[in-house]
C-alpha cells in the first residue's frame, strides 16, 4: 500500500513531468473503481484540461487541473500509476488511460481492485478526506503537539498510527518500522506508554519517514519508473521469519482482520493480554 514516503516522492517524480502539460484522450478501462463528482462523462470532462502542481494529503495523491477540479487518486492496497512512453497494449487491470499533449501516457492501474479514482471540485466531499489528522511529517506537528494528540486515544498504539484522523500518512508498513525502531510492542494500550517513550516514538516516526523517503528519492531514480513499489529496504516489514537487523532474534509475524504485523519480540517485548 503506497504511504506517505512513496506518494511524497511519486509526487515530486510527476511535478514537472504533468505540470502544464493538456489532456488529449482520455480513456476509463474499468468504471467500478471510478468516482465522477461531478457528473456526465467523465472522459469529456478530462479531455482538454491542463494539469496545475500535483499534492500530496495523507493517502491521496492529488492531481488538480487548471479549471479548479482534481483528480484524486487513493490507490488503496495496489494501485500504481504509471508515466511514460505508451505502452503496446493495455493491460487487464488497467483502470484509467490519459494521453498527454507530449504524447505520454498516464496510467492507473488497479490489480485488487480496491483503490478510488475521483474528480471533484470539492475534496471534502471525498470520504475520510476531510477527516485526515496533520500530516504525520508536518514540521508544524511538534512534539507537544504529537503528545496532545495522542492523549485522546486509548487504544493499542498500532492502530493509532495507522488511524488517518490521529495523523495522515502513515499506514500499515511503516507503523511496523517506526515500532521498532521506537522498540515500542505494536499491541500496547497507549495509557501504558510513559512520556518518554511518547518522545521515542515522535522522534523515530520523524526519522523513519524522512530515511524512507531519501531512500525512495534515489531508488525510483535508479529504477526510472513510477509503478513499482520499493518495500525490500525496509528492516522489518513483509519480514517474517527473518533474523532482526538489532538483535538477530526471528521476526514474528500476527495477521488481524487482514493485516499483518511484523515486529521483533526480543527488541518490542510485550504481550496482548496487557491492559
Amino acid at each position: 500500500m503506497p504511504e506517505l514516503p512513496d506518494l511524497t516522492v511519486l509526487r515530486e517524480i510527476l511535478a514537472p513531468r504533468l505540470k502544464g502539460a493538456s489532456i488529449a484522450a482520455a480513456e476509463v478501462r474499468r468504471p467500478i473503481p471510478v468516482r465522477n463528482l461531478l457528473g456526465g462523462d467523465l472522459d469529456a470532462r478530462l479531455v482538454g484540461r491542463q494539469f496545475d502542481e500535483p499534492g500530496r494529503r495523507g493517502k491521496f495523491l492529488l492531481l488538480p487541473f487548471d479549471d479548479g477540479t482534481t483528480l484524486v487518486v487513493n490507490p488503496m492496497l495496489a494501485g500504481r500509476i504509471r508515466h511514460g512512453e505508451p505502452l503496446g497494449r493495455h493491460r487487464k487491470r488497467d483502470v484509467l488511460v490519459l494521453t498527454l499533449d507530449d504524447g505520454s501516457e498516464l496510467r492507473y492501474h488497479d490489480a485488487k481492485d480496491m483503490g478510488k479514482l475521483y474528480l471533484a471540485a470539492d475534496l471534502d466531499q471525498i470520504p475520510t478526506y476531510a477527516s485526515q489528522g496533520p500530516e504525520a511529517d508536518d514540521p508544524g506537528l511538534t512534539l507537544e503537539l504529537f503528545q496532545q494528540r495522542l492523549r485522546k486515544h486509548r487504544g493499542e498504539i498500532k492502530w493509532i498510527l495507522t488511524n488517518q484522523r490521529f495523523l495522515a500518512g502513515i499506514g500499515n508498513a511503516y507503523a511496523d518500522e517506526i515500532l521498532w525502531r521506537a522498540g515500542l510492542y505494536p499491541f500496547r494500550k497507549r495509557p501504558k506508554l510513559t512520556e518518554s517513550e511518547t518522545v521515542v516514538l515522535y522522534t523515530s516516526m520523524r526519522e523513519s519517514l524522512a530515511e524512507a523517503i531519501e531512500t525512495l528519492r534515489q531508488r525510483y531514480a535508479a529504477e526510472g519508473a513510477t509503478d513499482v513499489e520499493f518495500r525490500d529496504f525496509l528492516n522489518i516489514h513483509g519480514k517474517p521469519g527473518q533474523p532482526c537487523p538489532r538483535c538477530g532474534s526471528t521476526i514474528s509475524e500476527v495477521k488481524r482482520e487482514r493485516r499483518a504485523t511484523h515486529f521483533c519480540r526480543t527488541c518490542q517485548s510485550g504481550s496482548m493480554f496487557e491492559r
